[in-house]
């Protein structure tokens, strides 16, 4: 038996290389003066961590507003894959609007040899016909090129004459109301 009790002593295994021992630590001892100054620390950090996670909450909300605003319509994708995707439809709108700028200068140009400005004159040149059935009509382009077309009516029959306009000089001489249809034409 005398073996065996000194089986049970054995030496706890941080006990045999120190000497000495360690005297246990009473904690409730320890903080039961500071308890309510530690419910109040911990009270406060309680707090401040809550603060901090609402407002981290809405930083959160607010990035995923502006994330859904940027990726609207765009569902599964990447926002990688929806930017690539802007750019492609910001770079097809550069090319209609390049296009369209051609187009329109395009037209820019042939509208200034088309006609812009017209005169008309109606008359009667004839006392023994009823009503201003003859006339005469000038158009123009912006330069002033043209022609004058007059219509003179009898009872015999109408007569069509064609007269050139260049930078808004006839080249033949003009009746009083062929001159009187290119004035408006040229103001």
């Amino acid at each position: 038996m005398a073996g065996e009790a000194g089986a049970d002593e054995r030496p706890l295994l941080d006990s045999v290389d120190r000497p000495w021992r360690i005297e246990p630590i009473d904690l409730d001892a320890l903080t039961k003066p500071f308890l309510g100054t530690i419910v109040v620390g911990l009270v406060i950090t309680v707090a401040i961590l809550l603060v901090g996670f609402l407002s981290l909450l809405r930083r959160t909300s607010r990035l995923r507003a502006r994330l859904d605003l940027l990726t609207r319509g765009e569902e599964g994708e990447s926002i990688e894959d929806v930017i690539d995707s802007h750019l492609d439809r910001v770079q097809a709108m550069a090319r209609g609007v390049d296009d369209l700028t051609r187009r329109t200068r395009r037209l820019e140009e042939a509208s200034l040899r088309s006609f812009q400005r017209v005169g008309l004159v109606r008359y009667n040149p004839f006392e023994d016909t009823g009503g201003n059935q003859s006339f005469a009509l000038a158009l123009l382009d912006a330069a002033g090129n043209g022609w004058v077309l007059s219509s003179l009516h009898a009872r015999t029959g109408t007569r069509v004459y064609a007269k050139a306009i260049i930078d808004g000089r006839p080249e033949s001489g003009l009746s009083g109301e062929e001159a009187a249809a290119i004035r408006p034409a040229t103001a």
